[in-house]
C-alpha cells in the first residue's frame, strides 16, 4: 500500500485491525515513521493585506516565539532580498466551544505566523522564503515561492479571479476518511494547479476543508492547497462549517462547525477584515471591488455588518473599479436548491428581502454565493422579477444584478427543485468553479468551469462604458422633483 503522509508536527505509526469498524481488534502496529525535522515551516498561503500593496504571507510551524523567531526573505525578482518579521499566533482547546473539537476532535494545531510584505510595485515578480532562526543562530528555511504583486486600483490590464464555495479536501492517496463528505475536492484543486498561470487571486466563499471539528484536516487543507495558495493570494469567507454552534453568537444556531465557532479558520487564513472574528472585509484588485459578507453574522438593517455592505458598496470609484462583486456563502439572493424550497422559499430567510435595495442602488453587476453544492446563474433579477431577459452578452445601462451559486467546489452535491423559476437561467448539478475576467473597464467575462474535465459549462460577457454605470434605472437613482 502507498499512503501520502503530510508533516503535522509529530511522528506516524500504521496499525491493522480485524473485525472491522463495528468491533475492531489491533493485530500490528509498525514502528515510528518520522520527518527529518517535524517543526519545520510549511503551507504557506499568500492573501492580500489591507491595502492594495500589501501581501501577507502565513503559515504553520512547531516553533514557538520562545525557540525561534520566525521570518519571510523576500524581494524583487533577481535582486536583493530583505527581512520582514512574522507575528505569531495559536489556539488552545478552551477556545473550541464544544465536541468533538473540544474532546476527540482536538489536535494542537502547532504556531500559525503571518508576516505583511508592504509597498509592493503593481504588477511586479517577486521571490520569498519562510524561514525561522533559532537560539543557537542556525536557520531552519522553508521552499522559495514566487508571487506577482497586484495591480493599482483602477489599472487597466487583464485581470483574471477565480471564485467557488464548499470544496473540502480529500485524500490524494484513495485512502478512506470518516467524513467522506468532499469527493470532487481533488479534481477542482487539481484544474486549478493546471489553470494556475491564467489566474490572478482566488476567493474560497466559505466551507472552507469541513474539519467539523476534527482539527487535524487543517493541515491536510493546507497542505493540498499549497500550490495555489503560496502563488496567488488565497481569500476566505466565513461558512456554516467554520462558525455556527448553540450559543456562540451565529446567527444560524446548529452544530455544522463541530464545536470550532470559527477559531481555526480565523486563525489558519488571514484576512483583511477589521476584526477577522467577524469575518466580513472588502477587496480592491485592479477593476475589482469585492465585498465579502458573513453569512454566520446578523447582516439585516441596522447591524454593524449591515454598515459595511452598504459603505463596501457606496464608497467605491466606478469610473476606476467598474466591477462591483459581493460575495457570501449561504445564498442571500435566489437559488432552486430542493432544501430551501421544501422550506418555502428560495433563499435563506430574511435575505434578499434585506440587501436586494443595496444591490439595486448601487448597481452590483454579480451575487455569488455558496452552500448549495452545485451551480446556478439567474437573469437579472429584482424582486423576484427579470428586469433585462438571461443571455449570454449583457451591454448598456445597468438593469439589475444577476446571482450566481458557485457551491460546487468538492462537497456533495445538492439537488434542484422539481419546479423551475422563470429567474433560474442555468443549472449544473456537477463539480466547478467560477472565474471573472476583466479584460478592461468596459468589458468583463464570466465562465463556470467544470471541475471534472476544464470546459466552460456556461458563460456570459458585460459591456459597459461609465455613462451606462451612471444611467438610472429601476429603483437605483435618487428621487427628482422639478427644480432646475
Amino acid at each position: 500500500m502507498k499512503l501520502q503522509l503530510i508533516n503535522q508536527r509529530e511522528d506516524f505509526s500504521f496499525a491493522l485491525f480485524s473485525g472491522g469498524l463495528s468491533n475492531p481488534k489491533l493485530i500490528a502496529h509498525s514502528k515510528r515513521v518520522t520527518f527529518t525535522n517535524p517543526k519545520a515551516p510549511v503551507y504557506p498561503r499568500l492573501a492580500q493585506g489591507k491595502s492594495w500593496n500589501e501581501m501577507t504571507v502565513t503559515w504553520t510551524s512547531g516553533y514557538g516565539t520562545n525557540e525561534a523567531t520566525p521570518f519571510v526573505k523576500w524581494g524583487l525578482q533577481g535582486q536583493i532580498q530583505s527581512l520582514s518579521p512574522a507575528g505569531t499566533l495559536t489556539f488552545s482547546r478552551s477556545t473550541m466551544c464544544g465536541p468533538p473539537a473540544r474532546t476527540v476532535g482536538w489536535r494542537d494545531p502547532g504556531f500559525i505566523h503571518t508576516s505583511f510584505l508592504k509597498d509592493l510595485w503593481p504588477n511586479f515578480k517577486y521571490t520569498y522564503r519562510i524561514g525561522h532562526r533559532l537560539s543557537d543562530g542556525s536557520i531552519i528555511w522553508g521552499h522559495e515561492y514566487s508571487f506577482q504583486a497586484p495591480p493599482y486600483p483602477g489599472e487597466d490590464s487583464l485581470q483574471r479571479v477565480v471564485i467557488f464555495g464548499d470544496m473540502g479536501k480529500a485524500e490524494a492517496d484513495g485512502s478512506n476518511e470518516f467524513n467522506d463528505f468532499e469527493p470532487g475536492s481533488l479534481n477542482t484543486t487539481y484544474q486549478l494547479i493546471k489553470d494556475l498561470k491564467n489566474i490572478d487571486m482566488v476567493i474560497h466563499i466559505g466551507d472552507i476543508c469541513y474539519a467539523n471539528g476534527y482539527l487535524s484536516q487543517w493541515d491536510q487543507f493546507t497542505a493540498q492547497v499549497e500550490p495555489i495558495a503560496s502563488s496567488v493570494p488565497y481569500m476566505v469567507g466565513s461558512g456554516n462549517h467554520e462558525r455556527d454552534w448553540p450559543g456562540s453568537g451565529s446567527f444560524y444556531g446548529n452544530l455544522d462547525s463541530g464545536g470550532e465557532c470559527g477559531v481555526p479558520a480565523q486563525n489558519m487564513f488571514y484576512v483583511p477584515a477589521e476584526n477577522r472574528e467577524q469575518f466580513w472585509y472588502s477587496i480592491d484588485y485592479g477593476m475589482f471591488r469585492f465585498c465579502i459578507a458573513n453569512t454566520e453574522l446578523d447582516w439585516r438593517p441596522g447591524t454593524e455588518q449591515y454598515k459595511f455592505i452598504e459603505h463596501c458598496f457606496s464608497s467605491v470609484d466606478r469610473q476606476k473599479q467598474p466591477w462591483l462583486i459581493f460575495l457570501a456563502h449561504r445564498v442571500l439572493g435566489y437559488s432552486s436548491a430542493s432544501f430551501y424550497v421544501e422550506e418555502g422559499t428560495t433563499e435563506e430567510p430574511m435575505g434578499r428581502e434585506s440587501l436586494q435595495p443595496l444591490w439595486q442602488k448601487y448597481k452590483v453587476d454579480i451575487a455569488m454565493y455558496g452552500h448549495v453544492h452545485g451551480y446556478e446563474r439567474t437573469c437579472p433579477v429584482y424582486e423576484n422579477v427579470c428586469v433585462a431577459k438571461a443571455a449570454s452578452h449583457y451591454s448598456g445601462a445597468f438593469t439589475a444584478t444577476t446571482h450566481v451559486v458557485v457551491g460546487g467546489g468538492g462537497a456533495s452535491l445538492a439537488d434542484y427543485a422539481g419546479v423551475r423559476a422563470r429567474w433560474s437561467h442555468v443549472q449544473d448539478r456537477d463539480y466547478g468553479f467560477a472565474k471573472l475576467t476583466a479584460f478592461n473597464h468596459t468589458a468583463l467575462l464570466f465562465e463556470y468551469v467544470r471541475s471534472r474535465d476544464g470546459s466552460v459549462h456556461d458563460s456570459f460577457t458585460v459591456s459597459r462604458d461609465y455613462r451606462d454605470i451612471l444611467a438610472c434605472g429601476v429603483d437605483n437613482c435618487p428621487t427628482t422633483t422639478l427644480a432646475s
